[in-house]
Order: structure tokens, then sequence, then C-alpha cells
């Protein structure tokens, strides 16, 4: 059994809105990544195989190239795609920070409306990890925990600051 992060967060926007938050590129642009740097996409198509590659340039000028392959589309319940550190061509290249990180990731999003607000769960485990890869993985739960409670911050503000009638 791989290890996998379990991410739950309640938005007080309907489920369409935060579906679209997170497959229209508009939306993406407004606060995806982290806090303050820079986001580019270079390539989005939000199909089945579909493929979304971006840049992040951190303030400082450090630019790191992500790229996702979509599974599963399927609006506004789901969202699984994998996801892996790329180099500007969307070439698979080790992350970053840790060269034992697992090379790529299944992310699933499941979107519940409950009293107009909108419970999205996010299941992310390494694909096929070496031993080495699963225990990075393992002790970095913090560190994903966080990325992602911070983005998921930037969404609700987001999401709090449009309009959706």
């Amino acid at each position: 059994m791989f290890p996998k992060t379990e991410i739950t967060r309640s938005f007080n926007a309907p489920r369409e809105l935060v579906f679209k938050a997170f497959t229209e590129s508009e939306h993406l642009q407004n606060w995806w990544g982290p806090k303050g740097w820079a986001f580019d996409i270079s390539k989005f198509e939000l199909r089945k195989e579909g493929v979304f590659h971006y840049s992040q340039t951190s303030p400082d000028g450090y630019v790191m190239w992500v790229k996702f392959v979509y599974h599963e589309v399927n609006a506004p319940d789901k969202l699984v795609y994998t996801s892996f550190f790329s180099d500007e061509m969307g070439n698979i290249v080790r992350a970053p920070f840790n060269d034992n990180w697992p090379l790529e990731t299944l992310n699933t999003f499941t979107f519940t409306e409950h009293e107009g607000k909108t419970i999205l769960t996010m299941i992310g485990a390494p694909v096929s990890p070496t031993e080495e890869e699963m225990i990075t993985y393992e002790e970095s739960q913090e560190m994903v925990q966080e990325g992602f409670s911070g983005t998921f911050v930037q969404l609700a503000d987001y999401l709090s600051n449009i309009s959706y009638n």
C-alpha cells in the first residue's frame, strides 16, 4: 500500500463554481500555486489525456515547471490527473527540492455540495514509487498538507471575490 495524502476543505461557493476554478485557465491563474509566485500557463487541454503544463516563478526569479495529464474530467463531480515536475518541453524531471520525491503523483479531487457549500476532497498518492520515494513522500506529508492548505486559502479568497450569479 502506497502512502497517500488526503485533504478535505469546505468552500463557501457552489460546486459548479469551485469545479470551474480548477478547470478553467482564467480562474486557475488567479489562485493556483505558491503564494507570491507568478504563474504562466504553457498548455491547457481539459479533457481525458489532455495536458496542463505551466511554470511558476518565485519572487526571486526561480522557475519551476509542472505538468498534469488528465485521466478523468467529470464536471462538476470529479477531476483525476497525474502530476509531475517537468522541464520547459514537458519532459518529466526530478523534483527541484528533493531527488527522492516520486516522479509522478495521482491526484483525485471530488466535489460535493452540502447546504450551498462545496466540500472538496483531494487524495494524492505516488505512482509506482521506489522504496526510497515512498519514504520521502511519507516523511513529507506535513509539507504537502501545508502546500495544499495554503493554495486552498488562496482559492477561498479568490472565490469570495468573484460573483457567481
